[in-house]
C-alpha cells in the first residue's frame, strides 16, 4: 500500500499527467482502474455500455457487433435496463471489465478492482486476460493476490514507496517479496498469558519436528506438528483445533481438523498437547506457513497466523524428470498398471 501503483496506472492511461519524465507506448490502450469509471449513474447498463465503449475509443458499429458477447460475459442480463446507480460494486465491475475486455486492445491495464467480483467472475476475467496475453498483446496487472499474479504474469515489477525495488521473472520476485515479510521459524513459545488466544484458552507453544536425522525439512520425511495449549475454563468436549497450511505465495495447501480424526473427549483444565503428522512425500519443495485456528460451539474462537514458517527442500529423486514438481503439495499416490 502507498507504493504509487494506482498513480502509475493513471499516468499510463493518460488520466493524469506526469510532473516529469516521458511515457512511450505503442498500441491501443484499454484500462479498468476503478469501479464505475466512465459510467453515468442515471443511464441504464445497456446505455452505459455504449457510453463507456465510446470513451474507450470504440465506434457504435463495433459496439453493436460485440454487444451480445459483452452482455453474456458480464452475466447481468436481467439488470441491463436498470439505472446503473442501483448496481452493486460487483455488478459495475462485471460491466466495466466486459466492455474493456472486448475492446481488443494491444495493451490492457487492470488495477485490482477484480477483487470486488465473486470467485466465478474473477476466474472468467483471468481467463479473458490470459487469452489477450496469449494472443501476443500486453497485460499490465496490479494485484495483491500473488496466486493471480503468478498465474497470469510472466514478469513482475516490485514497487515500494514509489520506487522500483526489483524487476524480473514473476515466480522469483513473488518468492523474494513474500520472504521479506515471512520469518523462518520451526517453533514458537510464549510466556504464560502472552500467547495468542482468549481468556478461555491460549497457545503456549507450536513446534514442527522433522523425522530427518539432520533435522532439516525434506520432501521424503514426515513432519510432526505439536500444539501446546493452556486451557483455563473449558471443561466440555466442544473445542476443535485446525491446522491450516499455506504456501509461500499464500495459497492454501491444505487444512486438517482435530475433530475429523479423533472422537470428542472432555478437555482437562491446564496444559495439554495435541499433535498431528504430515506424511512424507506430501509437502513439495516450497516455503510453508502454518496457521492454528480454534473453534468453539462451531464458531471461530481465535486464529493465530504464521505460528510456523519454514522451507521444505527437495530430497533425492528418481524418474525421468528432475525439475521442480509443480503444485502446493505432491502426494505419492498409489499407481497401478
Amino acid at each position: 500500500n502507498g507504493a504509487v501503483k494506482s498513480t502509475l496506472l493513471k499516468l499510463l492511461s493518460r488520466i493524469s499527467r506526469p510532473t516529469s519524465g516521458t511515457i512511450r507506448m505503442r498500441g491501443k490502450v484499454s484500462s479498468l482502474l476503478e469501479v464505475g469509471t466512465g459510467f453515468h449513474p442515471e443511464l441504464t447498463g445497456r446505455e452505459n455500455i455504449y457510453l463507456n465503449g465510446a470513451i474507450l475509443g470504440m465506434r457504435k458499429a463495433e459496439i453493436d457487433r460485440k454487444l451480445d458477447r459483452m452482455i453474456a460475459f458480464s452475466g447481468i442480463e436481467h439488470h441491463l435496463d436498470s439505472p446503473i446507480k442501483r448496481y452493486s460494486s460487483g455488478m459495475k465491475v462485471r460491466l466495466g471489465f466486459s466492455v474493456a475486455a472486448h475492446l481488443d486492445p494491444e495493451i490492457l491495464i487492470v488495477d485490482e478492482v477484480l477483487a470486488v467480483g465473486d470467485a466465478e467472475f474473477q476466474r472468467k476475467c483471468l481467463g479473458s486476460m490470459r487469452e489477450v496475453a496469449d494472443g501476443g498483446r500486453t497485460i499490465l496487472f496490479v494485484s495483491h493476490n500473488m496466486v493471480s499474479v503468478q498465474s497470469l504474469c510472466t514478469r513482475a515489477l516490485w514497487l515500494e514507496k514509489g520506487l522500483v525495488r526489483r524487476e524480473g521473472p514473476t515466480d522469483e520476485l513473488v518468492r523474494d517479496y513474500l520472504s521479506t515479510y515471512t520469518h523462518q521459524h520451526s517453533q514458537q513459545e510464549w510466556a504464560e498469558g502472552e500467547g495468542p488466544g482468549t481468556d478461555e484458552v491460549r497457545l503456549v507453544a507450536v513446534r514442527a519436528i522433522s523425522a530427518d536425522p539432520t533435522g532439516a525439512f525434506t520432501t521424503d520425511h514426515p513432519v510432526r506438528v505439536e500444539i501446546e495449549l493452556d486451557n483455563r475454563s473449558i471443561r466440555d468436549a466442544d473445542l476443535d483445533v485446525r491446522l491450516q497450511v499455506r504456501t509461500g505465495n499464500d495459497a492454501i495447501a491444505f487444512s486438517s481438523d482435530l475433530s475429523a480424526s479423533l472422537p470428542a473427549t472432555l478437555w482437562n483444565l491446564g496444559r495439554s498437547k495435541v499433535s498431528c503428522t504430515i506424511p512424507a512425500h506430501l509437502l513439495n519443495s516450497n516455503t510453508y506457513r502454518f496457521h492454528v485456528v480454534l473453534f468453539r460451539h462451531g464458531h471461530l474462537l481465535f486464529r493465530a497466523e504464521d505460528v510456523l514458517s519454514f522451507d521444505v527442500h527437495e530430497a533425492a529423486r528418481t524418474g525421468s524428470t528432475f525439475r521442480k514438481m509443480p503444485g502446493a503439495v505432491r502426494p505419492q499416490l498409489n499407481w497401478q498398471r
